[in-house]
């Protein structure tokens, strides 16, 4: 116990100082309640709102798949928002719900006994404890293919002498008072955001497999989860955002909010790292919208070069200090696109010197930056400056407007950022890399983002983030996030880098 220093010894500048140590404590403690405080009114609010929706009249506007889809994201948002007031204020009783009937895991499931038991079967006392029963919680697992129940046998055991009882906890889980294990967890996200499977379709799996969860509750477990996750994608785009490299691309996504009639059109972002860089990650932003803000909102302070499309949104972090760096495939599918509409022969010739920049490329793959920046000087800036002059020559030659001038336009306008790949080996030649990444949104955005909201947008992009990220690190998703749920409720939040995909180790 400290003892408190005694005033009538201290000077006066020594009393002046502790009364403003004492105060900036003391608006560092209300400022953050305050902002507590705000944060709890808003998740207030909106679970509120969610909840009108929720159990208020569906729109007749609806299909039933919309309104299916819909039921998921309210009920996973509904769980989330809980979740964040819950760790908000541990200290304040969860809120009040009822909660449905559980029925009893199937009989016929393989079933696997785990056995908690003291360390020590002697009492602290240093008499013989004895056993008088147990206690047994089944919980719902899954491996690829399979359902098994685990069967947590706790002992009860008592001191005779001393009356006192003992019995080991349960493991902490992610979702204590609930019966699924992290591998159930894992393949509820993997079926949902990999294999683009929604949850009532996972449902209606599930039920034929002899195993009745409701969707509701299935959206609840990804609501929960993905609260969980998310500490593990704000550390990874800390870490991202220390890369002087990344590529950024954006793709539009179809989204239904709670309580609207109709569609509008919202914005998945993708940032991710180069093929040649050491961190291999992608993150993936929801916003409603497509404004450059965004971008600048996720970049912050950065100030590295930026390979992407010439989309106007970027044009402002480049005015700020970002680099951008063009992308040569979008150059060559101009050139593309006009040879197979009309069979062009200067389109056919752009296509084949590009095509020699790209092969000296698939030769500098393997190299270091340094190997790759010489191969470039001596192979590739010669073909470059070649290809140049030739556009040029044919540009003056042919009239404005039409579509060999606009493809031709497109490349010399933007030639200095093209070919500033040639001046760093760090660099690649296009932005292919995340537009490969960001393709798996476009087969899954029908299923579990058509019907949707800003919050589950961003609960898709956190879990695709890690998923993604993942197998770029050459990790199973499914083996990976289950190990991660396992790990995530004892492990300390000053090590969440230890689990983060490019750290991560199987049977760590």
């Amino acid at each position: 116990m400290n003892t408190p220093p005694d005033l009538s010894q201290l000077s006066p500048d020594q009393l002046r100082h502790l009364a403003a140590t004492l105060m900036s404590q003391v608006e560092e403690k209300d400022k953050a309640l305050r902002h507590s405080e705000q944060v709890n009114q808003k998740l207030t609010h909106e679970l509120a709102l969610l909840k009108r929706h929720a159990f208020g009249k569906r729109s007749e506007q609806l299909n039933v798949l919309q309104i299916r889809l819909l039921e998921e994201v309210v009920d996973a948002d509904i769980a989330a928002i809980e979740a964040e007031l819950e760790a908000l204020t541990p200290a304040a009783p969860p809120p009040s719900k009822k909660k449905p009937t559980r029925r009893p895991l199937p009989a016929d499931l393989p079933r696997v006994e785990i056995r908690h038991d003291p360390d020590s079967e002697h009492c602290a006392c240093g008499c013989q404890l004895r056993r008088i029963g147990e206690e047994i919680s089944e919980k719902l697992d899954y491996t690829p293919g399979v359902f098994h129940v685990e069967r947590h046998i706790r002992g009860k055991w008592v001191c005779d002498h001393c009356e006192t009882l003992t019995q080991a906890p349960m493991p902490v889980q992610i979702i204590d008072k609930g019966i699924p294990t992290a591998g159930l967890l894992a393949q509820v996200l993997i079926a949902k955001y990999s294999d683009h499977l929604p949850l009532y379709r996972q449902e209606q799996i599930f039920d034929r497999a002899g195993v009745a969860i409701p969707r509701s509750t299935l959206a609840e477990w990804v609501g929960i989860c993905g609260v969980r996750l998310q500490p593990l994608i704000d550390a990874l785009r800390d870490l991202l955002l220390n890369e002087p490299v990344l590529h950024a691309d954006e793709t539009p996504v179809p989204m239904l909010a709670p309580g609207k009639k109709k569609t509008h059109r919202a914005y998945l972002w993708a940032y991710a790292t180069t093929p040649y860089a050491g961190l291999k990650a992608v993150i993936y932003d929801f916003s409603e919208g497509r404004g450059g803000q965004h971008a600048r909102d996720f970049l912050g302070k950065w100030q590295g070069k930026l390979v992407c499309d010439d989309y106007s949104g970027y044009k402002q972090s480049f005015a700020n200090g970002v680099t951008e760096i063009g992308c040569m495939a979008h150059a060559r599918r101009k050139f593309v696109d006009l040879h197979v509409a009309g069979k062009s022969q200067i389109a056919e010739q752009a296509i084949d010197l590009i095509g020699q920049l790209y092969q000296v490329e698939r030769e500098a793959q393997s190299l270091t930056a340094e190997e790759r920046q010489r191969l470039r000087d001596t192979r590739a800036r010669p073909l470059a400056d070649a290809l140049h002059r030739w556009m040029l020559a044919h540009r003056e030659k042919i009239p404005n407007g039409s579509a060999t001038a606009k493809a031709l336009d497109y490349s010399l306008k933007r030639w200095a950022a093209l070919t500033r790949y040639l001046d760093d080996g760090r660099l690649p030649i296009d932005n292919n890399r995340v537009e490969n990444l960001i393709r798996p949104w476009a087969l899954g955005r029908a299923n579990w983002l058509f019907a949707g909201s800003l919050r589950s947008g961003q609960r898709a992009a956190t879990i695709m983030s890690l998923i993604q990220s993942a197998k770029l690190n050459g990790h199973e998703p499914y083996a990976y996030l289950k190990d991660v749920l396992e790990r995530l409720p004892t492990h300390k939040a000053s090590q969440i880098h230890e689990l983060l995909p490019h750290h991560w180790q199987h049977n760590a």
